[in-house]
């Protein structure tokens, strides 16, 4: 399997050198860099060439990496049943690019690129309808950016009073804000059954 992806790729970069920045087989799987202008393209070619018929989209997320100048990869999974390979195509982007949306070539991607600008607030050019998916409408930030905060910046609950759903800023107790990681059985004033045998000496034990 190894050797008919490493034949992949090296066919792919020939038929393709506008689109193929990079490429490499890891771990059984091949693994393709695109240039971010020419995804679109590259992932129609590789559903039509006979050679490929990456024909069923299996995913497509992103990856945050804050230190980098270009700061998300795209990531997208391909499989030809035809073929019997799959395929890893990755699109390096700054946070103000925008990338092409495939969704004029595989239509299931549109929910995947909706939930990646959803989280990631990456752009998809030609989208049909480019919205979030997952929060809620008026949303501030994308939750799997790494410097969102893990507690969000507002909180929802219901209140009884004004008998609807209200968002409030959110307001951590002390106890949350100091954590000390010290683990439950360390810090418990109450003895639970067994926990006297940790005192008795290892040769004591029956």
């Amino acid at each position: 399997m190894s050797t008919a992806m490493q034949e992949l790729g090296g066919y792919i970069e020939a038929k393709r050198p506008d689109c193929v920045v990079s490429w490499e087989v890891t771990r059984g799987e091949l693994c393709v860099n695109v240039a971010p202008a020419n995804i679109r393209g590259l992932v129609e070619w590789l559903k039509a060439e006979p050679t490929c018929r990456f024909t069923t989209m299996i995913d497509i997320t992103a990856v945050d990496y804050p230190e980098r100048a270009k700061r998300f990869d795209v990531v997208y999974h391909f499989l030809s049943m035809h073929q019997n390979h799959r395929i890893r195509l990755k699109v390096a982007v700054r946070e103000e690019d925008i990338v092409q949306s495939i969704t004029s070539v595989h239509p299931s991607a549109d929910w995947f690129e909706r939930e990646i600008f959803d989280m990631f607030g990456i752009l998809f050019s030609g989208h049909p309808d480019l919205r979030r998916i997952l929060t809620d409408y008026g949303f501030r930030g994308h939750p799997l950016r790494k410097d969102f905060p893990t507690t969000g910046y507002v909180e929802v609950r219901y209140d009884e009073v004004q008998k609807r759903v209200v968002y409030e800023p959110v307001s951590l107790v002390q106890e949350y804000r100091q954590f000390d990681f010290i683990s439950p059985w360390e810090g418990a004033e109450y003895v639970l059954p067994g926990d006297e045998k940790s005192d008795v000496p290892a040769g004591d034990k029956a």
